[in-house]
């Protein structure tokens, strides 16, 4: 019995929104160190960015994220800093 190869994984460029947001995300890994809980982050800010989601102060504290040497007004405040560097 054989197994089959998982699929391919088709990686965003580097310019697309949807990178920007998880690298956003990613960037906060010693602060948010569960690795699902900083992919939710990222999809979370790039649905805000499109303009379906939640401020980010909100998609703090609704997300559950495991959140650590940080509080969580001061998360939402440096996302907010980050989000308002991205060109869009």
């Amino acid at each position: 019995m054989t197994t089959l190869p998982p699929p391919a994984v088709k990686i965003f460029p580097e310019s697309t929104l949807e990178k920007k947001c998880y690298n956003i995300a990613e960037m906060f890994k010693e602060n948010i160190p569960i690795t699902n809980d900083r992919n939710r982050l990222g999809f979370n800010l790039y649905k805000y960015l499109i303009g379906e989601g939640d401020a980010p102060e909100v998609i703090v504290r609704n997300a559950k994220l495991k959140v650590k040497g940080i509080s969580l007004a001061n998360l939402a405040k440096r996302i907010e800093e980050e989000i308002a560097k991205i060109e869009l």
